[in-house]
């Protein structure tokens, strides 16, 4: 089991993509711990604590010390990963750096090119800023920290610069795909998104980012982790900083598919995503389609396609794109099936 935690949904940013733009950060609560010590004691196993926002480090470093040292006085295998823009980190290293190179501590940060990603000002957080934050990570903590880029339509055009930069600085960068929450409105094309992940490794570009290994892989068999994963409610679960408990932190902005924290504390095993049909399949013909796993792989996106009714587009795009992404994974081009557009029926 993984678990993702939103301690708070305070930000020192205002990106423009992000579901805790819209937050009040004057209203922004604080998650109480002990959620994750009952969590930890009905799932001994789980093996990554996931903290994001908000921002993680608009939290005080106490926190997640408290956190840890629960972990090893409970002797818990889990490993805390945190996503967080680093600003705080670069203006006052002292206050982060002992927490940071903790050996149950990883932390990956966040910057794309093109715009969306603001200052707190909502001026842009530029390259020269990100290279400060990596130049300091660099310095306190011996290495570059690993990035997700947030792909919008706003931004698209600049979306193999980031994975340039990447193997600029030898680190591995995830392009994220963004989606309909808070102040974003809609999901950017899924179909797009894997046009860049051709293009990234028709370059020659594939070993320094994350998402385009994981379609590799996906379509090969292995099981991967979001966008692409399916069971997500059988290995994930979320916080929101209020208490309230999900299986999809994606789904926990939008506040659906909600799990009874107290059932499942005392035994029971839910799983929301598994059991609404709607969010299937984006369309009955994907059931036979070589594509299937990686166009349904996130249920959310499945949710939010057929919502805002670009499904078709997207699928024609994938037809197109299939015989390519068949080939990379060294399969047979010509299994791509027809398109049939079910909007009509």
């Amino acid at each position: 089991m993984d678990l993702i935690i939103k301690p708070t949904e305070a930000c020192n940013f205002k990106c423009s993509f992000c579901s805790s733009t819209a937050i009040d950060p004057n209203n922004a609560g604080l998650l109480d711990m002990e959620y994750i010590f009952r969590f930890l004691k009905r799932y001994p196993e789980t093996k990554s604590l996931i903290i994001n926002g908000g921002d993680p480090l608009m939290v005080k470093p106490e926190y997640y010390w408290k956190l840890i040292e629960h972990l090893d006085e409970h002797d818990y295998p889990a490993y805390i990963s945190f996503t967080t823009n680093l600003w705080p980190f670069y203006v006052k290293p002292e206050k982060w750096v002992d927490l940071f190179n903790h050996p149950r501590m990883g932390i990956c940060t966040s910057f794309q090119y093109g715009g969306g990603r603001l200052n707190g000002d909502f001026t842009e957080f530029t390259e020269e800023d990100f290279w400060s934050v990596s130049d300091a990570m660099l310095k306190y903590c011996g290495e570059r920290p690993d990035f997700i880029a947030v792909i919008t339509d706003m931004n698209d055009y600049r979306a193999i610069d980031n994975v340039k930069l990447a193997k600029e600085m030898d680190v591995e960068c995830k392009l994220n795909y963004a989606m309909a929450s808070g102040v974003q409105g809609n999901t950017y094309r899924l179909s797009k998104m894997y046009k860049t992940y051709v293009d990234i490794y028709d370059q020659g570009l594939h070993p320094w980012e994350y998402n385009t290994k994981a379609m590799m892989k996906r379509l090969g068999g292995s099981a991967t982790s979001c966008p692409q994963n399916r069971k997500c409610d059988e290995g994930i679960r979320a916080f929101n900083p209020g208490g309230d408990y999900y299986s999809c932190g994606s789904l926990a902005d939008d506040l659906d598919y909600a799990i009874d924290f107290e059932q499942e504390m005392n035994g029971a095993m839910q799983t929301p995503l598994q059991d609404d049909p709607f969010i299937q399949t984006m369309k009955m013909a994907c059931y036979t389609c070589p594509m299937f796993e990686i166009c349904n792989g996130c249920k959310k996106t499945v949710r939010d396609m057929k919502r805002e009714g670009t499904v078709e587009e997207h699928c024609r795009q994938m037809k197109t794109l299939a015989p390519r992404i068949l080939e990379i994974n060294k399969m047979n081009p010509d299994g791509v099936t027809p398109y049939v557009d079910e909007s009509v029926h």
